[in-house]
């Protein structure tokens, strides 16, 4: 009797362990627009639904309160954070500290820059045409940002912000010349900014490249491992039946259209803090345009 009860009482916590959820808790940040519905997110979700057959239930939510970066790369260094991904531009540092999921999620549009500048300064804008030339303006970043180390080793002068959204009211104030957005990122700040600050426009003829992904991370743990395992596989499939092509093309072509790259000048950067790991040789995995 005794050893019928102790193997129901065995399978129930194996049936409970399997059925119950996988949670994910990502981190809100301090933007100037809604970050729980960004890209990333949608992504994670579609990779944790492609997967719930073979994985299980799953939970995604954001945390409870906006982190900056420092916060983030705290809360995920400890076992019980509040947090157990996050989604950010790869670099040497981070894929030592987390475990990466190695497929870019925007398809590299994070290297892809669009320059925030006063309206002012368009005419100054318009006549650069190098990187000397640029080199004669500065740039805003945020603090701990990969972006800062690629601008710096190519000789621009960056002031840097503890905060991201303290950048534009710098930005305004004239503390520096540009602001560097992602070509995703910069038409939905503008759209955000119309009202607020007006003077700020996206500047129309030039775009910084350098290959930048943006992966998600997890704890180097034995539960990371495991969700790491899930989201690569769960990617992966979406490579392969389309499905992230199609939500790039849903959520990214408009603003990619808007960009109107052919009609900019491209300045190529270098990227010091590339891991070598980084897959450029899977050409699937990146926008070309």
């Amino acid at each position: 009797m005794i050893r019928r009860l102790l193997q129901v009482l065995l399978y129930c916590l194996c049936f409970n362990a399997q059925s119950a959820d996988i949670r994910l808790v990502y981190p809100r940040y301090f933007t100037i627009h809604d970050s729980s519905l960004e890209f990333d997110w949608i992504v994670l979700r579609a990779a944790m639904e492609k997967t719930a057959a073979k994985f299980g239930p799953y939970q995604v939510s954001a945390s409870s309160e906006p982190l900056s970066v420092a916060r983030l790369l705290q809360e995920m260094s400890r076992p019980d954070g509040s947090i157990n991904i996050f989604a950010r531009a790869t670099d040497l540092d981070l894929e030592k500290k987390f475990n990466p999921i190695r497929i870019p999620i925007d398809r590299g549009l994070m290297g892809m820059r669009l320059l925030m500048v006063r309206q002012a300064d368009l005419p100054r804008f318009a006549a650069v045409r190098t990187l000397d030339d640029l080199k004669r303006l500065s740039a805003g970043q945020g603090k701990a940002w990969i972006d800062t180390q690629v601008l710096k080793a190519a000789g621009i002068t960056v002031v840097e912000a503890p905060r991201a959204d303290a950048l534009y009211a710098m930005l305004e104030a004239r503390r520096f010349d540009f602001f560097p957005r992602a070509l995703d990122e910069a038409p939905r700040e503008l759209d955000a900014l119309a009202k607020s600050r007006p003077g700020i426009v996206i500047e129309p003829t030039l775009m910084l490249r350098y290959p930048l992904p943006r992966y998600f991370f997890v704890r180097r743990d034995t539960e990371g491992d495991k969700l790491a395992e899930r989201i690569k596989a769960g990617m992966e499939m979406m490579l392969r039946d389309g499905t992230l092509a199609a939500l790039f093309r849903q959520y990214e072509g408009p603003l990619v259209e808007r960009a109107r790259i052919g009609k900019r000048r491209i300045i190529d950067l270098l990227n010091p803090a590339l891991p070598p790991e980084t897959p450029l040789q899977r050409s699937e995995l990146w926008f070309r345009p």
